[in-house]
């Protein structure tokens, strides 16, 4: 059976089609995958050994912006075309849509030529891509009950979201001895994703000596040149006594390593995307969120409030988020070991291990025999 999945543009997007990919190939499958030239997927597909086929894609955007035009004329058909092109040369017996508006344009083309669609949404809050191309997708499948109320009922089931097998068993031994971290005190992973946070950045940034006080810090910034967030940062940490200097590590991405950064880590700090959920949640990491204001549908504060309601996180308000009210947050939880264990506990509680394997089943029933 060949499958092509079209999807991308944020690492929640291309982890899930990847963990779906790996499970397909599993089974016999021959996969294919349509994506952005710009997008996170364009490395990340055919790093992980996938046939890979960049088209033109735009991206709709809720409010007014020259580029909406060149967009919804010139780029979506471009990529319209070239997927239609693809598809009727591949001829693959179901189209499963990962999501993100690069999504469209092979979604639908598959539709024009009579090729099933399977669209899976891993957040809490329907996006735009997804409402498009559910209105003729075979099944939708969606990582939160809360997230069909979106859809059409007879169509929706609930999978749960994939977690990617890269950050599967990892091993705390291994991330304290790399980063030269001490055993014996509670380890903070702070990441703004793969593109860093601006204002978590320089909120522990300023708070960094009283933080250092009660944890040490694993901080990934990114590597934004406009920000200037990881110079900033590293700079800071030079000034630090010599103590406190030893208990931080900055870096603009945690590669390779993340799964046993996840593994090492007493509490997490950061965004609140469908990636980063999926993945504490999965692996029973507690989480303070600070959601991404203005997201679509504000899907960050839904994710967040999903665990959080569970358990297994508290919620920090980017307009809340102070130096002073982090390092209390922090206090107080890192103080509670079996708080904490037991926030981990009831994160995982949530999680769906056979996600992957979920999609892969209804994929196979959907696909043109």
């Amino acid at each position: 059976m060949r499958v092509v999945i079209a999807g991308g543009g944020t690492g929640g997007h291309t982890s899930a089609g990847l963990a779906v990919a790996e499970a397909l190939a599993a089974g016999g499958a021959e996969v294919h995958w349509i994506g952005s030239h710009e997008g996170i997927e364009a490395r990340r597909v055919p790093e992980a050994g996938v046939p890979f086929y960049p088209i033109s894609t735009g991206k709709l955007r809720r409010y007014w912006d020259r580029k909406n035009v060149t967009d919804l004329l010139l780029r979506v058909p471009a990529g319209f075309v070239q997927s239609r092109s693809l598809l009727a040369r591949l001829r693959p017996a179901v189209l499963f849509s990962a999501g993100g508006f690069v999504s469209v344009p092979p979604a639908l083309a598959a539709r024009a030529l009579g090729i099933p669609v399977v669209v899976h949404e891993q957040t809490a809050v329907p996006g735009l891509a997804n409402r498009i191309t559910a209105r003729f997708a075979a099944r939708i499948a969606v990582s939160f009950p809360s997230a069909g109320g979106g859809f059409p009922a007879d169509r929706v089931v609930v999978t749960g979201n994939p977690v990617r097998r890269e950050v599967l068993g990892g091993s705390r031994e291994g991330a304290l001895a790399q980063f030269g971290f001490d055993a014996a005190v509670p380890l903070v992973y702070v990441t703004g994703g793969a593109q860093g946070s601006h204002r978590i950045n320089r909120v522990v940034g300023k708070a960094l000596p009283r933080l250092l006080a009660i944890c040490q810090i694993l901080h990934q910034c990114g590597d934004s040149a406009e920000t200037g967030d990881h110079a900033w940062l590293q700079e800071l940490s030079g000034a630090l006594p010599p103590a406190s200097r030893a208990r931080y590590a900055v870096t603009p991405y945690v590669g390779a390593e993340l799964r046993d950064v996840y593994a090492a880590a007493a509490l997490l700090v950061g965004r609140s995307g469908a990636g980063t959920v999926t993945e504490c949640c999965g692996l029973g990491v507690p989480a303070v969120f600070v959601p991404l204001p203005g997201a679509r549908g504000d899907e960050q504060t839904a994710n967040a409030r999903l665990v959080e309601a569970a358990g297994g996180a508290v919620v920090l308000p980017q307009g809340e988020l102070t130096p002073e009210r982090l390092v209390d947050t922090l206090t107080r939880l890192l103080a509670d070991r079996a708080g904490l264990l037991a926030m981990g506990a009831r994160a995982r509680a949530l999680a769906v291990p056979d996600a992957a394997q979920r999609l892969a089943r209804i994929i196979r029933e959907v696909a043109v025999p």
